[in-house]
């Protein structure tokens, strides 16, 4: 395994800028800067991503309560703005795991969080850091989800809430959802990452508080993924997955996971050769991460033309691959592509299992079966696929992908008959 870059996290000198033991980093330059004394986003010497950096790495004896903040040890805070969240379940699946062919197959539904995704976990911590530097409006972009738990992790923390999203490419559900919790939603004439590019304009402006996962307390939230997968497979198997195979769209979960998995080896709770394999997937008409990691780049080309039935992931610019495309590489993962038809035969598949996901959800599933089908993936492997977002987000896709009703008279009798036929 690669070196996972542990510089940082295994109880160096805190810095004078650290308050009460956090501070952040720049991941390019290693400039720290002070947490809460400003809002900050990226770098003030190079412009870099930042992560947030604690005087103590998490050990699993430091873990108590349940949901999200069952890891504050790991996280800037005791309590954030809560739902709550977290504690999603690890589902067994044995006629896909036997189809699929590997030695152990779990899927971790984020779809069972509060507002039905993996976005509340960041929520719960960010919205909490809002308050701690005193701003009045939250914003971000977004392909739903996000819009969706910020509304609502906005709306109990009685901030006003604002919400970009690309006009006539977000799931009804999901803008639903936002608008019933009070957010400002405006619809951009362009795609995600024109919504990003304005959204960001707006916080260097200091006209909102940006809450894409570019704001890297989003992403401490997130990692919770990871320390529950570790400890609920450990608990019932005796031992770590060996792959964590994910969704990929702006990459923030990618990035969380490796944060987690390094916090955990620094403090000497997972040896190296036990960090399980980050493994990416993304749908063909939106690749960009795919693409950077087959010609070895250090970072991803802007798709401008992005195109996918996968809404939450119909991301061309990933604003974390810096963070991510080094844990896809340094746990010895790989990241793959696939077709739509694919993913929606994956949620079709998981939907055998009574396991209910929008299609982007479902691109981990697609992607582990062509990378087993491909020979990359072992017979041999305990596997966990991540899935993010609950089926009803999604409600058009996923009648479209199910089955269609059939009229019947109104007589038992008919109804027997058509049942036989």
């Amino acid at each position: 395994m690669t070196d996972l870059g542990l510089s940082g996290l295994k109880g160096d000198t805190v810095p004078d800028v650290a308050d009460d033991g956090v501070w952040l980093t720049c991941i390019e330059c290693g400039h720290v800067h002070p947490p809460f004394d400003d809002v900050i986003y990226t770098c003030e010497e190079c412009d870099g991503l930042l992560e947030a950096r604690y005087a103590d790495a998490p050990t699993f004896d430091d873990f108590e309560g349940r949901g999200v903040w069952r890891h504050s040890s790991a996280l800037p805070f005791e309590e954030g703005v809560t739902l709550p969240e977290g504690d999603t379940p690890l589902h067994y699946v044995p006629r896909l795991e036997e189809d699929v062919g590997v030695r152990n197959l779990r899927i971790k539904h984020e779809g069972m969080n509060p507002t039905g995704s993996f976005k509340d976990r960041g929520m719960t911590v960010g919205v909490r850091v809002a308050e701690e530097v005193g701003v009045d409006r939250l914003a971000c972009a977004s392909t739903g989800n996000t819009s969706a738990a910020l509304a609502a992790y906005g709306a109990r923390a009685g901030l006003e809430t604002l919400v970009l999203l690309p006009a006539g490419k977000v799931a009804a559900g999901k803008v639903a959802q936002a608008s019933l919790h009070g957010a400002r939603i405006l619809e951009v004439d362009g795609n995600f990452d024109s919504c990003l590019d304005i959204v960001q304009d707006l916080a260097d402006r200091g006209e909102a508080y940006l809450l894409n996962s570019l704001n890297p307390f989003r992403l401490e939230g997130q990692k919770t993924i990871g320390f529950e997968i570790l400890e609920r497979f450990h608990d019932d198997e005796g031992r770590f997955p060996d792959r964590i195979v994910l969704p990929v769209g702006n990459a923030g979960n990618t990035s969380a996971l490796y944060k987690a998995f390094r916090e955990l080896v620094a403090s000497g709770e997972l040896d190296e050769d036990q960090v399980p394999k980050l493994t990416g997937v993304q749908a063909e008409g939106a690749a960009p991460m795919v693409e950077a990691i087959e010609h070895g780049w250090d970072d991803t080309e802007r798709w401008d033309e992005v195109e996918t039935r996968a809404t939450a992931i119909r991301i061309g610019n990933p604003v974390n691959a810096p963070k991510a495309l080094p844990g896809i590489r340094n746990t010895d993962g790989t990241a793959v592509a696939v077709s739509d038809e694919q993913i929606t035969a994956a949620q079709r598949d998981l939907a055998e299992e009574g396991i209910g996901v929008e299609p982007a959800s479902a691109a981990s599933v697609a992607g582990l079966r062509k990378l087993r089908d491909q020979g990359e993936i072992g017979a041999d492997e305990d596997v966990v696929c991540l899935t993010t977002g609950h089926l009803l987000k999604d409600p058009d896709a996923a009648a479209e992908a199910g089955a269609d009703p059939e009229p019947v008279p109104n007589d038992t009798d008919e109804v027997l008959a058509h049942l036989q036929d």
